[in-house]
């Protein structure tokens, strides 16, 4: 009883071939069985979740469709919400967050929550709190960060769709990594609430890691909507973004980029994916040249930098004051613990106004490759997937040196706000994933998700990874 997507499992539902509660029963039946291997899933709520699918759900386009929620960016009434981090370990969620309020309108049932790496800090979901989360593809390797969790569950079938959420590459990043497609939305497109903030939600957004691309476009559908008194919001479409995957679209000028704006290293087996995205894009009647990055990559990545470290500083001094205590020795892993230790010494306002600043800068410079193209097409990651214990946080002097790598294609969206997706594309020498990756200018994701669906068709990926077909 395994469906394609979310769409197609609604509609057996819908259509009587099968019950709600089969569904669920099914999904947890599978991650009992899975998840003790790959440590996707670190709190649930089984018994309610089945009660719910036995009931009268919200008649709505995905009734009865499982769905985990991220431990991080988002929250499930009733169960921890940890972060990732042994400092939030007893934390329990009031209330629902918006975006699971209109998941389950739409007639979706929580399972669980999903595991992520401390505070999302890592481009590898492997938290000291509940142990890493391995790659259905080769367990020996990451799933990548920080929504990796939720990548492995849609990857390996526990479920047919997942919440993740991308602050630096933390949807597109797990999705290059396992197979899946993730897209994420322009700044403002999906509420935060109730997490506010004007510092890191800028660089943030909520969506889902998908199978299939009609999934994720639908789940944009369903969740876009600015809620009253957002502090910004996207601009709208008039059109569904579920119409525009089916929209005929050639003549689209596709900027191809293979070398990183900070002159890191690129592997050439993840150039050779974007090369055969891009011939792929030219058989389907687009236009691609090859371009590099406008933007200022250092200027871009410390005012970046200093959004994310003033957010960590606030995000704990909250914490610790809701506790009423100082922070104590394993609160923290060793490198968010130096990350929090260098913001404190260091941070001042002007800091902060030079980082808005410095991002706004980035987005007018990455703005002049729009004037002539539609999209810029690079490799997801710049190198291929690692292993499990290549981003080690108990090893700060390893993680500053190669945490940032694999954010290199991936962070310049969040900085700049603009949407982009992660396209999988092939497999490496190991067997893992590669993904290509899109940006568009603010607003743009009907062009993306029309191209996406495009290279569904031409360059079709399997739907779960082989060990859990």
């Amino acid at each position: 009883m395994t469906y394609p997507d979310a769409i197609a499992t609604a509609a057996a539902i819908r259509d009587g071939e099968v019950s709600a509660r089969e569904v669920v029963t099914e999904a947890i039946t599978r991650i009992e069985k899975h998840d003790s291997t790959l440590n996707a899933v670190v709190a649930q709520r089984f018994e309610e979740a089945l009660a719910e699918a036995a009931g009268d759900l919200p008649d709505g386009p995905l009734r009865g469709v499982p769905i985990l929620i991220k431990d991080l960016g988002a929250q499930v009434a009733g169960l921890p919400l940890t972060r990732g981090s042994r400092l939030w370990a007893d934390n329990v969620a009031p209330v629902d967050s918006e975006l699971v309020r209109r998941y389950r309108a739409a007639g979706m049932v929580v399972l669980g929550t999903s595991n992520s790496p401390e505070l999302g800090k890592n481009a590898s979901t492997e938290p000291l709190l509940h142990g890493p989360t391995r790659n259905p593809w080769a367990t020996t390797h990451s799933s990548g960060g920080s929504s990796g969790g939720a990548a492995t569950a849609v990857a390996a079938d526990l479920v047919p769709v997942a919440h993740g959420n991308d602050g630096g590459g933390s949807l597109r990043i797990p999705a290059a990594a396992c197979g899946l497609f993730g897209l994420k939305p322009s700044r403002g497109r999906v509420t935060s609430h109730p997490f506010a903030t004007t510092l890191a939600a800028p660089l943030s957004v909520n969506h889902v890691v998908t199978r299939t691309v009609r999934d994720s476009a639908l789940l944009l559908d369903l969740s876009c909507a600015p809620l009253p008194g957002d502090a910004f919001a996207a601009p709208t479409s008039a059109t569904p973004f579920v119409h525009q995957t089916t929209a005929p679209r050639t003549g689209l000028r596709i900027g191809l980029v293979t070398r990183r704006a900070d002159g890191g290293t690129v592997d050439p087996v993840v150039v050779d994916a974007a090369r055969r995205a891009a011939r792929a894009c030219e058989t389907l009647g687009h236009h691609v040249e090859e371009v590099t990055f406008p933007h200022d990559a250092e200027q871009m990545m410390s005012g970046f930098a200093t959004l994310m470290g003033v957010s960590l500083l606030a995000d704990v001094e909250h914490r610790l004051t809701e506790l009423g205590r100082d922070l104590v020795e394993n609160d923290l892993e060793p490198f968010t613990r130096l990350m929090l230790d260098h913001y404190r010494a260091t941070m001042t306002p002007t800091q902060v106004y030079d980082a808005h600043v410095a991002l706004q800068r980035a987005g007018w410079q990455l703005g002049t490759a729009f004037s002539r193209l539609d999209l810029l097409l690079t490799p997801t990651l710049p190198l291929p997937v690692p292993t499990l214990g290549v981003l080690d946080t108990s090893d700060p002097a390893v993680m500053w040196e190669r945490g940032g790598d694999f954010s290199a294609f991936t962070a310049v969206a969040n900085a700049t706000g603009m949407p982009a997706m992660s396209v999988p594309c092939g497999v490496d020498h190991a067997g893992v994933p590669l993904g290509v990756h899109f940006i568009g200018d603010l607003g743009t994701e009907g062009t993306l998700l029309g191209l996406a669906c495009q290279l569904e068709q031409a360059l079709p990926w399997p739907l779960v990874a082989p060990a859990y077909a």
